[in-house]
């Protein structure tokens, strides 16, 4: 860890100056419309997100939105991996799933939540709102990264008359992973913040977003602000593992290509 911080202090020290400025900005925006029905405190925001650590019904909520996101990012990864490697195998599954994916790219949030909602139910509705959003993003990202592979590997695997299967396992997977790992991390923090936006719209109980919904009816805002920190806090945490995890894994691999 402080080889990493070391090696990074820049970027770390520029991570910190921006969240300071953005708590500057929220401080002045709070002195200049001096309402706290409109902007809460900071201090306010904090005292609500302290007490959300202590409360048995956030973490009832925030475990049950965690894992609607964690279901709906797994089925949306082994969803995009099966019809890429599909596509890497077949050109005519890539040319046919190009305008499928670009329709689902296209869909409109709400839209799907609302119809969403008359074919299931709030508790459903944001695993296949989450779903619908990833899955697209999840696939490009993946067929971006096979894109990316050394022809010379594939013109060599050609030559040598290599299964498919073995093309995959040996040289397409050893390849991708380590940009994939490293979008992992921002597809789980999108995929949180899908989540959470999906169960405010369905009014979900026991979420995340349904808490959101209820500080909203009861104008509290340092509440509101406080789940909205908790939301921004967990993405940022899960996007710095993820990218830990690939220095760990390129390291590793390093290594073994050494020995």
């Amino acid at each position: 860890m402080k080889r990493y911080f070391r090696e990074n202090w820049f970027n770390v020290l520029m991570s910190v100056l921006a969240i300071a400025a953005m708590w500057l900005v929220w401080v002045i925006v709070y002195r200049i419309v001096g309402n706290d029905y409109i902007v809460p405190s900071f201090a306010e925001s904090m005292k609500s997100f302290g007490l959300l650590f202590v409360s048995s019904t956030f973490w009832t909520a925030f475990g049950m939105t965690f894992l609607r996101m964690i279901l709906s990012f797994l089925i949306s990864f082994v969803l995009a991996a099966l019809l890429c490697m599909l596509a890497a195998a077949v050109k005519a599954a890539e040319a046919f799933l190009k305008p499928v994916m670009i329709f689902f790219r296209t869909l409109p949030t709400l839209a799907i939540i609302l119809v969403v909602l008359v074919w299931t139910n709030a508790t459903i509705a944001p695993v296949i709102v989450t779903v619908l959003v990833l899955f697209p993003a999840m696939y490009a990202q993946m067929m971006a990264s096979v894109g990316d592979v050394d022809k010379g590997l594939i013109q060599m695997a050609d030559v040598y008359h290599i299964s498919r299967s073995a093309r995959i396992s040996k040289i397409y997977l050893p390849l991708v992973a380590p940009n994939i790992l490293s979008q992992c991390g921002a597809n789980i923090s999108l995929g949180l913040k899908v989540t959470v936006s999906a169960e405010v719209m369905a009014n979900t109980l026991r979420s995340i977003g349904g808490m959101m919904q209820s500080a909203r009816m009861y104008v509290d805002m340092p509440k509101l602000a406080a789940l909205t920190l908790v939301t921004v806090v967990v993405g940022i945490i899960i996007e710095f593992a993820f990218s830990f995890t690939k220095r760990i894994w390129c390291k590793w691999r390093e290594e073994d290509a050494d020995a």
